[in-house]
């Protein structure tokens, strides 16, 4: 695809952008939640059967790839860890500070895959409907940044609900 000059193709990748790391009005962001988290910080789990922060990261990566994998139009089957949706972390061998520097890598690995693939979106497939898929790429793309935000928050909440030592 070609890359577009569009004002629609820059406001949604000022969204994406605001959305992860860049400084915006509306508050933290996905990035900026996670920011400074310790492995045992990211693991905690309000419950039993609840996500913990660290699977929330590896989850806005994995959809980040989805986006990705439907831009363009790319098969299933590249995502780094085995599985879809929800990864179970830490997983039993990797708890470690490590394992969890290296899933807020994937994180942003994926972000910044995902800005190339939106900058190779032409205008006109704004509004086009990738094969197998019910969601226009400007539904796709809008919709990754309300998924980080929306992960954000929910970051912020169980950050605040952790006891305090």
């Amino acid at each position: 695809m070609a890359k577009s000059n569009s004002a629609e193709l820059a406001i949604l990748l000022a969204a994406i952008d605001r959305a992860f790391d860049h400084k915006s009005w509306h508050g933290i962001n996905l990035k900026g939640a996670i920011r400074g988290l310790t492995a045992e910080d990211a693991s905690w789990r309000p419950a039993q059967g609840r996500h913990n922060i660290w699977e929330l990261v590896v989850h806005a990566a994995y959809w980040k790839y989805v986006v990705i994998r439907r831009l363009l139009s790319e098969k299933r089957g590249s995502f780094p860890i085995t599985g879809s949706n929800w990864f179970v972390r830490p997983s039993n061998d990797a708890s470690s500070e490590g394992a969890w520097r290296a899933d807020v890598r994937l994180l942003t690995d994926m972000h910044k895959t995902l800005k190339q693939a939106v900058e190779g979106v032409s205008a006109k497939d704004l509004n086009r409907i990738p094969p197998g898929v019910k969601t226009s790429n400007l539904d796709l793309i809008g919709g990754i940044a309300a998924h980080d935000l929306y992960h954000a928050g929910q970051i912020q909440l169980l950050k605040r609900l952790r006891p305090q030592a």
